[in-house]
């Protein structure tokens, strides 16, 4: 997941940068961090700390962070543990100069590609996948920061977009071939900013240009922008559904489409297809709303907020014990009993991963009252983990990998359960037209769902990790 922004030549950079990681803070809350170049003595200045991007940052911290350029990032950990270390962005001396990066995203060759590092006599100062490519940047042959780039990410392999800066001002923005992660392009008057989301360039004003292609390097400095390429994309690139379906803000674009129109359209198809009689039709807020909307249109069935979410909710250290049963989600959802009672509730949701929160919700939706509670998930089981950047669990941890529907549907409680299919998602997400005729690839990466990984990756020591690999 994670969430990256750069802007390149404003005066103030860092303050923008900050807006920005805020406009981005749903995509990570372990930590946030932001380097600033100052050309004034062609020192990268870095701030990073746990937490959200309004604890690690305030007046005085900006006002140590100089400099037209600048970098963060807001950091949802996959691979390297969550502390202090591996805040990003990192910032790393080498024979060409300081560098700072930023990556959103997860490399599944890294732990090999770092065996052979280390016994060459790299040394790590962290445990994150993104330092491998800065070593392998170090160990490249190639006169220029571009070139040694293209030389590093031509041995990676896995999802990554990346932001970089140079203590010589430079911004880069990189995609990787497949396209899994969104990375886009926008101007803020004569400012260049890239950004994981189009939601941030409304908070700061900045028009939207374009996005990164897949398995582009776009170079941002003084002259002005030029692209170049890693490799060719692949034939059909593979941008990760799961931002249509959870990931990305509602009033994000990604690949021109409108994230909330999508969810709204995941809503109306599944409405067709697991119609169930109900009085009214609710959303598990904030990422079940557009779907929840889009049921209700289809259905006719009378939406309303029956859950009510709590927008304060942080890390809690001081949970009881056994005083309150489900406390967790209790204190980020409370039901609305007059809304709820005597009803038959059809709640929506983006998806379902172990069981427990859905069970749980269940439940709280029955203590309220309702006479009956029909479960509808937006997407299809989650049957498969992620490589490319969630951080899913093991499979066995995945209820929908060892149970079926009606399996699922009496251990969450509901009266009824119902997924929206592969096809139906696939087909919200891409719209009715071919693909071709609006120029665009039919890719996408749903191998949380389908188990097709389409980069190959080595299977870990213990076997147990088990999958299908396409379009290698």
């Amino acid at each position: 997941m994670c969430g990256v922004f750069g802007i390149h030549g404003h005066d103030e950079a860092a303050n923008i940068a900050y807006l920005g990681m805020h406009s981005l803070q749903h995509r990570g809350q372990e930590s946030a961090g932001l380097v600033a170049a100052d050309e004034k003595d062609g020192k990268l200045r870095r701030h990073v700390a746990m937490g959200l991007v309004s604890d690690a940052f305030n007046r005085d911290v900006l006002a140590k962070l100089p400099g037209r350029t600048a970098i963060g990032h807001i950091r949802y950990s996959t691979a390297g543990t969550s502390e202090l270390r591996n805040a990003q962005p990192f910032v790393f001396e080498y024979a060409g100069g300081s560098l700072a990066i930023a990556h959103n995203g997860n490399l599944v060759n890294a732990n090999e590609l770092r065996a052979e590092l280390e016994a060459q006599g790299s040394i790590f100062q962290t445990s994150s996948d993104t330092e491998v490519i800065v070593h392998l940047m170090a160990k490249a042959k190639e006169p220029d920061v571009i070139g040694k780039l293209n030389a590093a990410l031509r041995r990676v392999r896995g999802a990554y977009s990346l932001i970089l800066l140079t203590n010589n001002e430079q911004m880069i923005g990189v995609r990787d071939p497949n396209g899994f992660r969104p990375l886009v392009i926008g101007r803020l008057k004569d400012a260049f900013v890239l950004s994981s989301e189009t939601c941030s360039f409304d908070l700061i004003e900045a028009e939207f240009i374009r996005e990164v292609d897949p398995g582009e390097i776009v170079m941002i400095e003084k002259g002005g922008m030029t692209s170049h390429r890693i490799m060719a994309p692949v034939e059909a690139p593979t941008f990760c559904v799961f931002e249509h379906v959870y990931f990305a803000r509602p009033d994000t674009f990604v690949n021109g489409k409108s994230v909330y129109r999508n969810r709204e359209k995941m809503g109306i198809a599944m409405a067709k297809e697991a119609p169930v009689e109900g009085d009214v039709v609710i959303p598990v807020p904030d990422s079940g709303v557009p779907a929840a909307i889009g049921y209700s249109k289809e259905s006719g069935i009378p939406f309303e907020l029956g859950l009510i979410r709590s927008h304060y909710v942080g890390r809690t250290f001081i949970e009881p014990q056994q005083s309150i049963r489900h406390f967790g989600v209790r204190l980020k959802l409370n039901p609305v009993a007059t809304i709820l009672r005597g009803k038959r509730v059809i709640v929506l949701d983006d998806s379902i991963v172990r069981g427990t929160t859905s069970r749980k919700i269940v439940k709280m939706v029955r203590d309220a009252g309702a006479r009956e509670v029909h479960m509808r998930i937006s997407s299809p089981p989650t049957q498969w983990p992620c490589y490319y950047g969630i951080d899913t669990p093991t499979r066995r941890e995945l209820i929908a990998s060892s149970h079926t529907v009606d399996e699922i549907a009496r251990y969450i409680t509901a009266d009824s359960l119902a997924y929206l299919s592969l096809d139906a998602m696939i087909r919200a997400v891409r719209g009715p037209l071919a693909p071709a005729a609006k120029g665009e690839s039919p890719g996408y990466c749903h191998a949380c769902f389908s188990g097709d990984y389409p980069i190959a990756f080595a299977p870990p020591a213990n076997g147990k990790r088990q999958m299908r690999l396409v379009g290698v």
